[in-house]
């Protein structure tokens, strides 16, 4: 161990800013130095004690600088080398970044090797905008499921959730699916649909009442809401019409639907893991056919640090607030004690953590 780094750190019912021991990597491994990173939908529910997963840093979505490398790391990783690291190991669920792994809301992250041998660091171009860094994992997690609905004809998307992947679904729509598919957001509450209106780029439909719209045509349903949430959003899509269904939010252990009753959502969810199979595997009940997925393949951050590079006005205005580790760890704690997500008087979308300036 050499010096020692801040980090965002919770523990003992608080979270906080406690300084950290910074580990050399060993053979294999990396340190990277996060600049900017998000936090999830899943990080808030680790916050307010509805995971047990067991990492006291979290944080997943973000862009670093190489700090460090062991020995036998491929020169392609060489310090100061700008990467996101990919937070899902598709075949070692020992690998789960910012969820049993201590992840990227600290000033050094020790990467371990199997993540690094297995491809999950990537290197990223040095003109790559990092203060959109929040938002390239959870635009990936939409190309992932685009890129599966479009496979079956589709008239309208239903995305069920107002969170950042339902806004994103409904932004990146018109660039993975075309002008030509309506989309209709179902948002959780009024306070959503509110931000949703005030936006640049909103969908044909804004609801929080499907029963307000006839969902005319073959109907596809993405659905992205916090674990709690998914089976009565999934029964709404299925009530709607919904021929194929996407489940991207988490689901606890063997969930199942009452529209559904002899299908294990959790199985069917676990059944696609960071982009393998390709394509994925699908659940067919009756007229419906049902998939989701954890993580993604690095094929999918790519493409969507693509699109960021091309359209990032489309996005930016998800990230809807930004600190460092101190205003991350209030926001945080903010967050633990509430059951809504109106922080300093504005809805949250998306916070920006600010953990090094860019050079």
């Amino acid at each position: 161990m050499t010096g020692r780094h801040r980090a965002i750190v919770r523990g003992m019912g608080t979270t906080s800013v406690e300084l950290r021991p910074t580990v050399v990597p060993g053979p294999g491994e990396l340190s990277i130095a996060p600049l900017y990173a998000g936090l999830c939908g899943t990080d808030i529910q680790m916050l307010r004690g509805l995971r047990d997963d067991p990492a006291p840093v979290i944080g997943h979505e973000g862009v670093a600088r190489v700090a460090a490398a062991g020995a036998g790391v491929s020169d392609e990783l060489a310090p100061g080398t700008l990467v996101t690291v990919n937070p899902t190991h598709p075949a070692d669920p020992s690998f789960l970044l910012g969820h049993n792994v201590d992840g990227l809301f600290q000033e050094r992250t020790l990467v371990p090797a199997p993540a690094v041998t297995g491809g999950l660091v990537i290197p990223l171009p040095a003109t790559t905008d990092v203060t959109l860094a929040p938002l390239l994992e959870p635009l990936a997690v939409v190309r992932y499921a685009l890129g599966e609905l479009r496979r079956f004809a589709m008239a309208t998307l239903l995305v069920v959730g107002d969170g950042t992947i339902g806004h994103i679904a409904v932004r990146a729509s018109r660039c993975w699916l075309g002008a030509d598919v309506r989309v209709v957001l179902l948002h959780n509450s009024e306070a959503g649909l509110v931000f949703s209106g005030a936006g640049p780029h909103s969908a044909d439909e804004l609801l929080t009442d499907l029963a307000e719209v006839a969902l005319d045509g073959p109907t596809a349903a993405l659905v992205a809401t916090p674990r709690d949430a998914t089976v009565p959003a999934l029964e709404v899509a299925i009530a709607a019409g919904a021929e194929v269904i996407d489940i991207v939010g988490g689901l606890p252990a063997g969930a199942g639907a009452p529209s559904l009753p002899d299908v294990d959502l959790t199985a069917v969810r676990a059944a696609n893991c960071g982009g393998r199979p390709d394509p994925a595997h699908v659940v067919t009940s009756g007229r419906l056919r049902v998939f989701g997925h954890r993580g993604v393949a690095n094929r999918h951050l790519l493409a969507a640090a693509a699109e960021l590079g091309r359209e990032p006005g489309r996005y930016r205005d998800l990230i809807t607030h930004e600190t460092d580790l101190d205003g991350a760890a209030r926001v945080m704690r903010e967050l633990a004690r509430s059951h809504d997500r109106l922080i300093d008087g504005r809805r949250l979308v998306k916070l920006s953590v600010r953990i090094a300036e860019h050079n």
